[in-house]
């Protein structure tokens, strides 16, 4: 069997590398600094940041379906290209806005929402790239390295991104984003490999059409539809993650830099699983890897419920979830994203990212807005309790289907030669 090149000698993979990973950096500072601007210098709570981040879900769920059907009628990095560059222009206004006095909650909102529809086109069209850019046979290697670079960039991002924020002020660490998206396009631009045209029109229906083809695809895979309703369940919990936590643990008396290297942890222990994602899937079994790894992921979620305050032995139930959690889903997420590149064609691999994340980001709409009401109405604390649930409901999904019983990986990738489902062999690449 012959060796397979490592995808770092492939230039323009070091240049889709590169622009991920600038252009995640910058993201998680403003994962922090975003809501942190609503918090410390408009004295938002739960319910405004709820808002806030209600606003980039409605974006992506209103949007999403639309953009899987475009990005398989478009070329690819056009799309990826204008999307840097549109989310630089708005994010760069929140600074602006603050030096002039003007920042307001409305702005913010606005901001979020208009950066999160481009970034669910980015998103799509990044996942369908991949392929095109590296081919098939790379993909676990390719994620593995594309997610272990997010981690990375999770480290020193959030790492940083609270001294920023008590430093510079939240806004003005948003700017630190919006040049980020800027280089991110000039490493795409810079991208040689020709995509394969796409579709011509008259070979096309309609969006409605493809839309309805890429949630049938998803929904009535036996292998595609868990592991899709595994993801919303757990995003689902981010939901709830995501409005509240901030304010529970400002709440507990975690300062934003305290609260920055906490996460930055989580960078450090993602990093680690993606880095063995692909060799423990292979030595565990697909199916029992995935379950595995959201058993951990419930795990740790339960860790942040506990948390009873800012003292030695709160920051030890919060590194908890962040060691157990971050790892897993980055182990999770480099198998389960590879799975679904391996086996879509790519004239169809758009609709399919689209439906998997629109079904996550109905999910967590769900979820921000139930865990909003929740912390209003039962404390933040029921709110944490209530979104440890998502992945409990994650591993119930995955080990009732027939994922449990996959046992390599299908579609022509790497290690073993064939996917050996329910005991059966099937050939590669059928």
């Amino acid at each position: 069997m012959p060796t397979v090149p490592s995808v770092w000698r492939e230039r323009d993979f070091r240049r889709l590398w590169a622009a991920t990973g600038v252009s995640m950096l910058g993201s998680f500072v403003t994962r922090t600094a975003l809501p942190f601007a609503a918090i410390l210098i408009l004295g938002a709570g739960a319910a405004e940041v709820a808002l806030i981040r209600g606003a980039e879900l409605v974006a992506g769920l209103v949007v999403g379906l639309i953009a899987g059907a475009w990005v398989d009628r478009l070329r690819r990095r056009p799309i990826l290209i204008w999307a840097d560059l549109g989310r630089a222009v708005l994010l760069g206004s929140v600074p602006v806005a603050f030096v002039l006095g003007g920042m307001t909650l409305l702005h913010l909102v606005v901001v979020a929402f208009g950066a999160a529809i481009l970034s669910t086109f980015f998103d799509t069209a990044d996942r369908a790239y991949l392929p095109t850019v590296i081919g098939r046979e790379r993909l676990v290697e390719a994620n593995s390295t594309l997610t272990g670079t997010s981690a990375a960039a999770e480290f020193v991002g959030f790492g940083i991104s609270g001294w920023l924020i008590q430093i510079l002020t939240a806004p003005i660490a948003i700017a630190l984003d919006a040049l980020s998206f800027l280089v991110s396009a000039v490493f795409l631009r810079d991208i040689r490999q020709e995509e394969p045209p796409p579709p011509p029109p008259e070979t096309r229906t309609s969006v409605l059409a493809e839309i309805r083809e890429g949630l049938a695809l998803t929904l009535g895979d036996p292998i595609l539809r868990p592991l899709a309703l595994a993801d919303a369940a757990v995003a689902g919990f981010w939901g709830v993650f995501g409005s509240v936590f901030l304010v529970f643990a400002t709440d507990l008396g975690f300062s934003p830099a305290a609260i920055g290297m906490v996460a930055a942890v989580g960078g450090l222990a993602s990093l680690a699983g993606a880095a063995v994602a692909g060799r423990a899937a292979i030595r565990m079994g697909i199916g029992a890897f995935l379950i595995g790894s959201l058993v951990l992921v419930a795990i740790g979620n339960t860790a942040i419920a506990l948390t009873p305050d800012a003292s030695i032995v709160g920051f030890v139930f919060v590194l908890t979830q962040q060691v157990l959690s971050d790892s897993a889903m980055s182990a999770y997420d480099v198998i389960a994203v590879s799975i679904r590149q391996a086996t879509v064609d790519d004239t169809r691999l758009g609709r399919v990212v689209a439906s998997f994340h629109v079904l996550a980001m109905a999910a967590m709409l769900m979820g921000t807005v139930v865990g909003a009401a929740v912390a209003e109405t039962l404390g933040l604390r029921a709110a944490m309790w209530l979104g440890a649930i998502g992945g409990v409901i994650a591993v119930v999904i995955l080990a009732t289907s027939r994922v449990r019983t996959l046992r390599s990986m299908p579609g022509g990738l790497p290690a073993p030669r064939s996917a050996i489902i329910a005991g059966e062999d099937v050939p590669l690449g059928e």
